[in-house]
């Protein structure tokens, strides 16, 4: 995984969003989120275990682009942090550090905690229902493109915390996302938004380093909204 600035491509984020929304500008409506989010690891062998959740957060603004009354493309670009803990049945060695200079060997069922940072440009379909008195209730559902701004490990065994390491996480993902929730009016175009989903993140997020396990391990997330809509 190469490091990249994550105010470089914050910066190339927000100049693709408006190529993604070329006409009816003047119908855009633009959100903004925050989500508490709880996140973990889904392996596809036993070999490698999900050993818990991890808590975290992820901010961003949206965009929707109504084509009628109750359909809208929807995009926009978030920044979230979330993460899981794995374990191995067999006795694995980690690259660690900027240069991958640093090998740590974890023994079987210790856990490895990971810390990841995604940029995101969620790409879907909203609808939503008429307005009932000062509510509109809706579902949310696409595809997620992201990129990995920030990796680090802790392998609480020995002591390591927030170590990074851009050997260990891949660089791309994708998943999809599911979430319904309610606008609640308060005043001309502006709402108040709540809401909940689910995201899976389907390609593999851990590399395979020298005898670590072939595996693919998914990474799954709960979010709760809490957004305003102008």
């Amino acid at each position: 995984m190469k490091n990249y600035p994550v105010r470089k491509i914050l910066l190339i984020g927000f100049m693709f969003i408006p190529s993604l929304i070329v006409v009816g500008q003047e119908k855009i409506r633009i959100g903004i989120n925050a989500e508490p989010v709880i996140s973990w690891f889904g392996p596809d062998i036993d070999a490698v275990k999900n050993v818990g959740a991890r808590s975290g957060f992820s901010f961003g603004i949206a965009f929707e682009r109504p084509f009628s009354p109750n359909y809208s493309f929807s995009t926009g670009l978030n920044l979230s942090g979330a993460g899981g803990r794995l374990s191995a049945e067999e006795t694995t060695i980690f690259e660690l550090g900027d240069h991958k200079d640093k090998l740590v060997t974890v023994e079987p069922d210790e856990a490895v905690v990971y810390k990841i940072q995604y940029l995101s440009i969620p790409l879907g379909l909203k609808l939503k229902t008429n307005q009932i008195g000062y509510m509109t209730f809706f579902t949310d559902v696409g595809l997620d493109p992201k990129v990995v701004v920030g990796g680090k490990l802790d392998i609480p065994s020995q002591d390591i915390s927030d170590e990074k390491a851009p050997g260990e996480i891949r660089f791309f993902n994708a998943g999809y996302h599911i979430k319904a929730g309610i606008e609640y009016g308060i005043g001309g175009n502006t709402a108040f938004v709540l809401g909940l989903g689910f995201e899976n993140n389907f390609l593999d997020i851990t590399e395979e380093n020298g005898d670590q396990p072939d595996d693919k391990v998914s990474h799954r997330i709960l979010c709760f909204r809490f957004g305003i809509l102008f």
